[in-house]
């Protein structure tokens, strides 16, 4: 891609020459894709997600968890046609959807695997789990492809945004992206198993010390959207090795400090949710990326 535009940092690199700030060149490169059962329920349900986690990223989260696939671009290179016809294998596992995780950067490279996997057959939900630094343009791309968006709502201080995730303006970026994922989707429909058919969840990631942000995220999510969007409260940051020049944030989160964070959403009224036990923090639950 020449100058490349697909996510808000616009970076405008000849993605066919060399790799863009999302650390990949316009060639799709995927790390995994396999049945993924770590979801929300609505959308892992009882045979799994059908995810597939794409190399590269438009952020640089200090503490990303799959960091190897995001910043070091673990993974192997796949045509169009050959990413529809994992999008059919996983259909055909059983899975409940397509989950494609870290997507942005592929946008127009899935767009037409979408085609290719309708036309063989593909009719199950699919899902955009992004980092919320989306734009509003390539968002609007996605209508008609994409039936639940799974994201994320990561800060409301763009301070926060730029030292951890190295990105300035993430706060007003994130919610005009989410504006224009519900103009897609509208409120949540689930079906009679209680899975989501279309709709959104948003992600928030507590971090260590920061309830005061996390709160104003939050608070600004339900005054936004009600009970017309799911919100995902997690706390399975986990500290890995490449936090350690990051001391404010190099711990787990404190029960209590989640706890408090809970409370404070059941207080505002929000009804529509998901919290996590705090064992979720624990590496065991990040996806080894074998090349399965």
């Amino acid at each position: 891609m020449k100058n490349c535009t697909i996510c808000p940092r616009k970076c405008n690199t000849d993605r066919n020459e060399r790799n863009g700030f999302c650390g990949v060149s316009w060639d799709i490169k995927v790390a995994r894709c396999a049945p993924h059962m770590w979801e929300e329920d609505c959308i892992s349900g009882t045979n799994g997600s059908g995810a597939v986690f794409f190399s590269g990223c438009n952020l640089r989260c200090v503490y990303c968890q799959n960091y190897n696939v995001s910043t070091n671009a673990l993974g192997w290179t796949v045509t169009a046609e050959e990413l529809a016809d994992e999008f059919i294998r996983l259909q055909n596992l059983g899975v409940h959807n397509i989950n494609l995780v870290t997507p942005t950067h592929y946008t127009i490279q899935i767009i037409r695997s979408l085609d290719i996997a309708r036309q063989r057959g593909l009719n199950i939900p699919v899902v955009y789990n992004c980092g919320g630094y989306e734009s509003v343009e390539t968002i609007k791309m996605l209508k008609g492809y994409v039936d639940i968006f799974l994201t994320d709502f990561k800060y409301s201080d763009n301070e926060m945004a730029l030292r951890y995730s190295a990105v300035k303006d993430y706060f007003n970026v994130a919610k005009d992206a989410l504006d224009a994922m519900f103009e897609i989707t509208g409120p949540p429909v689930f079906d009679e198993n209680g899975l989501i058919k279309r709709g959104i969840i948003v992600r928030h990631l507590m971090l260590p010390g920061y309830i005061k942000d996390s709160k104003k995220v939050l608070k600004y999510l339900h005054d936004r959207f009600g009970e017309d969007i799911y919100i995902s409260i997690m706390s399975q940051y986990t500290p890995l090795p490449h936090v350690k020049d990051y001391p404010e944030i190099n711990r787990r989160l404190y029960p209590a400090e989640y706890k408090r964070l809970v409370e404070y959403a059941m207080d505002i009224g929000i009804v529509n949710g998901f919290v996590q036990d705090m064992e979720t923090a624990d590496e065991s639950f990040i996806p080894e990326f074998m090349g399965e």
